[in-house]
């Protein structure tokens, strides 16, 4: 498939990923970031479409792993660990 198709089937198929990364998201700035990276990978591995599949699909799985890498990266990142002393724990049978 030529590049300019391959880039015309990606400009066609926008409109049905917004609303995807919207429901996604629950926040439009951070869904129009998500079809942004949603198109660039799907730039980059263009050579991984197989001609003749659903575009759609292809471009909706894409679309969903980046979400669940990115939540997953911000679940680890916002873990707490709490490394306080319990020292109110040594002064509890003396009660």
């Amino acid at each position: 498939m030529a590049t300019v198709d391959f880039n015309q089937l990606l400009v066609n198929n926008t409109e049905f990923l917004k609303p995807f990364a919207i429901t996604l998201t629950r926040d439009n700035e951070v869904a129009k970031d998500l079809l942004q990276e949603t198109m660039f990978r799907a730039l980059a591995n263009k050579e991984k479409y197989n001609v003749g599949t659903n575009i759609k699909a292809w471009l909706y799985t894409i679309m969903r792993n980046i979400f669940i890498n990115n939540y997953r990266r911000k679940s680890k990142q916002n873990t707490i660990f709490d490394s306080t002393p319990n020292e109110y724990l040594l002064n509890y049978n003396q009660v």
